[in-house]
């Protein structure tokens, strides 16, 4: 199920285009557009963070395995009024709004990014899951901005997302790379460290 109401990409456009602007840091223009829609979605926070999630499984049914407390949930429609969904909704909404607000302070948004993607690794949350919420996004939030909402300002969201998932997929990896040189052990360490030489 695609966003019936947009003319989005499809999911995997989204990625793929992720992959091919992998660090396009949102124009002046962008982040303007950005910072001024985001005053009007401000007021749903609740709403799109849940209509986000519901969206998310049921377009792709298999990050549910992320989230351990909806793991066995097969009623999205309980997932409406579901507390912890909505907790997280609303945690995921903070992070964005924090990223609209560093949009012009791209070293602060660049460390705020890569550190979620560094919590995304304990978590056991690939990357590959990242720009799904972003498309989901949009589509939530396009029925609020109603009018307001562009071919441009769709655009300038995703940018937005397409840079804060390649930080994110960046602090990902390198928690990864962290986490698998601490697993080698002291002695693996000295050996490698002699044999270099």
């Amino acid at each position: 199920m695609g966003c019936a109401i947009s003319g989005l990409a499809t999911k995997s456009e989204f990625a793929q285009k992720d992959r091919e602007d992998a660090a396009a840091h949102p124009s002046d223009e962008h982040i303007q557009m950005i910072k001024d829609s985001w005053k009007v979605i401000r007021d749903d926070i609740a709403k799109v963070g849940i209509i986000m999630f519901v969206r998310l499984f049921e377009t792709h049914p298999e990050c549910k395995d992320v989230f351990f407390l909806f793991r066995d949930v097969e009623d999205l429609e309980r997932l409406r009024t579901n507390r912890e969904l909505r907790a997280h909704g609303l945690r995921v909404m903070s992070f964005i709004e924090k990223s609209v607000a560093r949009l012009d302070q791209p070293e602060r948004l660049e460390a705020l990014a890569m550190e979620l993607g560094k919590s995304h690794y304990h978590y056991n949350a690939p990357p590959k899951y990242y720009s799904y919420v972003g498309a989901e996004f949009i589509c939530a939030v396009r029925p609020i901005l109603k009018e307001r909402w562009t071919a441009e300002l769709e655009e300038a969201w995703k940018t937005m997302f397409q840079y804060v998932t390649s930080l994110m997929t960046q602090g990902y990896q390198e928690e990864s790379a962290r986490q698998r040189n601490l697993a080698v052990s002291p002695k693996d360490r000295l050996d490698k460290r002699s044999t270099a030489l």
